[in-house]
């Protein structure tokens, strides 16, 4: 029997305190019977700014294409296979953007999860599937998911144990191609608010940079960290067109013929124009106390590798994988199931915590 798939959009009203009606689309792969084990991994997935959960329920062009979506790969090897829309990202609500910050994002997914797990243990989602009374819990997310799962491991340690993939806990930045000028960002702090902003905490540098005129026929500097070179220049100009029409404060894209449908054409800015400043999501790193999986591609926005599990001092095991011949979009490469098996053999030594824990304590509520 083949995986199947239920999708769900989410009431977070309460969770989420807009004052307004919030809902968090998610999609539900669910293994075959006969693979779903006692207790199985309960994966959540997020994605990363300006894409949107289908980055991990489709068969992505690319070098790799016809492998199937990471979603289906990881369900058919026995994973409950969640993957969400961010609020204000996606098929999930849309709100004023200067609302959407850390703490309100990462309260609405949190409150989704819990929703999930409800009714995986009832068995209502879908008709005549087992009920998932005790689960390995993961929290997966690229790019900005993987911030915002940083974020929300830190405040409410919802997750056995998280995958952050393809972002930096410390500085998260992007490198450029040998001999091109490196990228500035603005680094601003995550206390701004729409009627206090914040400055710019790196002004100067920032100027400078912006004064330096850039060859348009050069293309999108991002090109060559978020794609390696084994994927079709065509598909990285297409994959990257709704960045080009983005000015940095834009919270909404424009939308044009041709956007891929893993696009996000909203980005919740509070979260995404602050997740580059160093050291902002360090409290919430620190705090984190589950086995961490810090992975990247050999091209990533993480500067310094190595230097990554310094960020996750309370945490007792942390490992890192660096996937070669992959760029910043782990799921266009290549090689990107040598990363989705990185991620199911970290899922086993888990699975050995968590029993190992159930053992000690007794199981404890999904």
């Amino acid at each position: 029997m083949a995986t199947q798939f239920a999708v769900l959009k989410l009431d977070v009203t309460k969770a989420a305190g807009l004052n307004e009606k919030a809902h968090v689309a998610a999609t539900v792969h669910l293994p075959p019977p006969e693979k779903l084990v006692p207790v199985p991994i309960v994966c959540f997935a997020k994605p990363g700014g300006g894409y949107n959960r289908s980055y991990f329920t489709t068969d992505l062009p690319g070098p790799a294409a016809g492998i199937g979506s990471e979603a289906e790969w990881h369900a058919e090897r026995g994973w409950i296979f969640v993957s969400l829309d961010h609020l204000g990202v996606g098929e999930s609500s849309w709100h004023d953007a200067g609302k959407l910050d850390y703490v309100v994002m990462a309260a609405a997914s949190h409150d989704a999860e819990r929703q999930i797990l409800r009714r995986l243990a009832e068995g209502t989602i879908l008709p005549n599937y087992a009920k998932i009374q005790h689960a390995v819990k993961i929290g997966i997310g690229q790019s900005l998911g993987g911030c915002l799962t940083i974020v929300q491991q830190g405040r409410y340690h919802c997750y056995d144990g998280i995958g952050v993939l393809g972002y930096s806990a410390v500085h998260n930045h992007p490198p450029v191609k040998p001999g091109e000028r490196p990228i500035v960002y603005r680094w601003l702090s995550r206390d701004g608010s729409p009627s206090h902003p914040s400055p710019i905490l790196n002004e100067q540098q920032f100027q400078e940079y912006t004064k330096i005129p850039r060859n348009p026929a050069a293309g999108s500097p991002m090109a060559w960290v978020f794609h390696y070179d084994d994927v079709d220049p065509a598909l990285a100009a297409a994959d990257l067109a709704r960045f080009n029409r983005r000015r940095p404060t834009d919270s909404i894209i424009r939308a044009e013929k041709g956007d891929p449908p893993w696009a996000s054409l909203t980005i919740p800015i509070p979260a995404a124009s602050t997740s580059t400043t160093p050291g902002t999501v360090a409290s919430e790193a620190a705090a984190v106390l589950c086995p961490v999986l810090v992975a990247m591609g050999e091209r990533d926005v993480v500067p310094d590798p190595r230097g990554e599990p310094r960020a996750y001092i309370s945490s007792f095991s942390v490992d890192l994988f660096i996937c070669s011949r992959m760029g910043h979009m782990h799921n266009f490469a290549g090689t990107r199931e040598l990363l989705w098996r990185r991620l199911d053999i970290w899922s086993c030594w888990l699975r050995e915590i968590k029993a190992s824990t159930v053992v000690r304590h007794g199981p404890s509520n999904v």
